[in-house]
């Protein structure tokens, strides 16, 4: 995937990711497509704290972490008007309550492919 197929104006991406090896994958992912300022969360408290502190332009929300999930951090990033999307090892949608259902979504693993068409889907205008 090239850098032209992301939207321009993504140039600063949240990642809430519990599995460091993982988040590490990601943030070499989001370089190669071209993302250089990526922030690393490894729990939903911590997620919270840094959107208190900055906007992003995308966030990647893992849905499992652990005992919790990351939609606290999904209705925190709705509040705030920021784009996301999910990575999932769950691939039924019956897994999300309903107002995310329609939220894009990749399933692990994943790719520099999957992960610039994540923000490619999820960086486009949502019906209210």
């Amino acid at each position: 995937m090239d850098m032209a197929e992301l939207p321009p104006s993504v140039r600063t991406v949240l990642v809430l990711e519990d599995n460091f090896i993982i988040a590490m994958d990601v943030e070499e992912i989001l370089a190669s497509l071209g993302i250089l300022h990526v922030t690393i969360a490894g729990n939903a408290n911590q997620a919270l704290e840094l959107l208190a502190l900055q906007a992003f332009d995308f966030a990647i929300l893992d849905v499992n972490l652990g005992d919790h999930t990351s939609f606290v951090v999904a209705d925190a990033l709705i509040a705030r008007g920021m784009p996301f999307g999910f990575t999932s090892g769950y691939g039924d949608p019956e897994h999300f309550p309903t107002y995310l259902r329609h939220v894009p979504r990749i399933d692990k693993p994943f790719n520099e492919k999957t992960i610039g068409q994540l923000i490619a889907a999820g960086s486009e205008p949502r019906d209210a």
